[in-house]
């Protein structure tokens, strides 16, 4: 009997491919799910639990927590990384390190194939696939839902026939949670003109008083919270339980996905969203015009690259190497004030500020140049420009 390696959360989809690939295809499961910070250990206890009930063959979680913070949020800490200027790639660099994981997870046990739950109409097919491809080439993919263009009400009309209840009010809303955010989608997200009811939202809105907090980092990566020093992993993760309460970070990202069709899905992502912002605050006072330039495209093409799936290509570790090597001086104390449904960037505190009055005060005075030092540059610098008006009679 072949052993297929099954990403498994224990989901309407998952669930499906455990009982089609047993019953059906007469495969051996193996089923994993890999932990990116979205399971509390009941979570993990009662998805083992439902996937021995589904006739699996050996359950397994995988903790990647860490190494989720630091081979990839890390990076989009550092290049302030949101898609479409919205959207903190909750899901997609989750995807990634998930994809990665079961594949090593495959080549361990002498898998014969593996599988999961994609559809045929979104993203994350063509990142497991192509990281399949990549990391255990010549490993069977194995993808149910895709392949028989199953619709929901289809997957539970065949678990129930399978005797596993599974109800429709229970399926109405995908959530899909990690480390970095929520995602949520539903029938609002498949429009173009709705928004997610506030029953749809993981998190109620519950804190309404105004806030004030401190976020320290140290050469990029968030250090502390309220002067308490913390991992980053849990930084993140207080920060969320703080602030998430709020209702910040909630939005619908509107993009296109891989395979060019448009897609728009919902999350709340309040840590990923201050952390990013506070973090570039602190940037443009301690970075350089050009550093905070080059940044901002390098860093876009990296989040675009890693939103495909495209994480192993080594031009990821190139610009990896050039963001870290911006972070030098970015450390320093971030002061954010929280609202329902908003945030505002109060300013820093950083030994490594630009913005030092020993040089001069915008709009104000200066003290590292004169008055007539302006008038030879401002002449210079629009030299050439000068020249072609005069040339061409402009």
């Amino acid at each position: 009997m072949k052993k297929v390696v099954l990403a498994f959360s224990g989901g309407l989809d998952t669930s499906f491919c455990c009982i089609y690939l047993t019953q059906d295809l007469g495969l051996e499961v193996h089923s994993v799910v890999v932990n990116t910070g979205g399971f509390s250990d009941e979570e993990l206890k009662q998805i083992e639990e439902r996937a021995y009930a589904l006739g699996v063959k050996s359950h397994t979680a995988i903790d990647e927590t860490e190494d989720y913070y630091r081979e990839t949020i890390k990076y989009l800490i550092f290049g302030n990384v949101l898609k479409n200027a919205t959207y903190p790639l909750s899901v997609s660099a989750e995807r990634v390190c998930q994809a990665t994981a079961i594949a090593n997870y495959a080549k361990k046990i002498g898998a014969e194939c593996v599988a999961h739950g994609s559809t045929g109409a979104g993203n994350d097919q063509v990142r497991f696939d192509m990281i399949f491809h990549t990391l255990i080439p010549g490993v069977e993919i194995i993808t149910p839902i895709r392949d028989l263009q199953l619709s929901r009400e289809d997957e539970i009309e065949y678990l129930n026939k399978h005797g596993v209840e599974y109800s429709a009010e229970k399926a109405k809303y995908s959530i899909n949670k990690g480390l970095w955010g929520t995602s949520v989608g539903g029938a609002e997200t498949l429009t173009s003109n709705q928004y997610l009811p506030e029953s749809a939202w993981p998190t109620p809105v519950t804190s309404t008083e105004p806030q004030q907090i401190t976020i320290d980092f140290v050469k990029g990566e968030p250090t502390a919270l309220n002067g308490k020093v913390l991992d980053a992993v849990r930084v993140i993760q207080e920060l969320q339980a703080l602030a998430q309460p709020y209702g910040i970070g909630r939005d619908i990202h509107v993009g296109d996905t891989i395979i060019g069709i448009k897609g728009r899905v919902g999350f709340e992502a309040a840590a990923s969203v201050i952390l990013i912002k506070a973090h570039h605050a602190l940037e443009k006072h301690t970075l350089t015009k050009w550093q905070l330039s080059w940044k901002d495209q390098i860093a876009g093409f990296y989040g675009n690259y890693m939103h495909e799936g495209q994480m192993h290509d080594p031009v990821m570790r190139d610009i990896e190497a050039f963001l870290q090597s911006t972070q030098e001086t970015v450390t320093g104390k971030v002061i954010i004030e929280l609202h329902p449904y908003r945030f505002v960037v109060i300013g820093i505190e950083s030994e490594y500020d630009l913005m030092s009055n020993k040089f001069g005060t915008y709009g104000e005075m200066n003290a590292g140049y004169t008055g007539d030092d302006v008038k030879g540059f401002s002449k210079i610098f629009g030299n050439q420009t000068i020249i072609w008006h005069k040339v061409n009679g402009k």
